[in-house]
């Protein structure tokens, strides 16, 4: 199934903590409907002192978020869009922005 948002999109997040923010999508986990987006949901990860990390101490890392929680960056005005979906000329299957008819990228190949 074709999802609104693909890895390496630019995308703004609607809901939580960091609501208005941008960043770009690292990771999609399809199967558990959640996103990693780089500068986002930041959260710091105690660790002891072990043979990769020698001082021990705090770590900031991104945790995923919810994909319904995104929605695309239009290209033209960087704010979010809806996304929509249509058939090219050449049989391609593309994703294109609702607010300003943009495409997005390619979903399948023309057969």
């Amino acid at each position: 199934m074709a999802r609104h948002v693909k890895k390496g999109d630019t995308v703004v997040v609607i809901a939580g903590d960091d609501k208005g923010k941008t960043g770009t999508i690292m990771k999609v986990d399809v199967s558990g409907g959640k996103v990693l987006v780089q500068g986002i949901n930041r959260v710091y990860r105690h660790l002891k002192p072990s043979r990769q990390h020698p001082q021990g101490g705090r770590i900031q890392k991104e945790m995923p978020i919810a994909i319904s929680n995104v929605l695309p960056a239009d290209p033209k005005t960087n704010q979010p869009t809806r996304v929509g979906f249509r058939i090219g000329s050449d049989g391609s299957k593309v994703r294109f922005a609702k607010k300003s008819g943009e495409v997005l990228g390619t979903v399948k190949k023309p057969a």
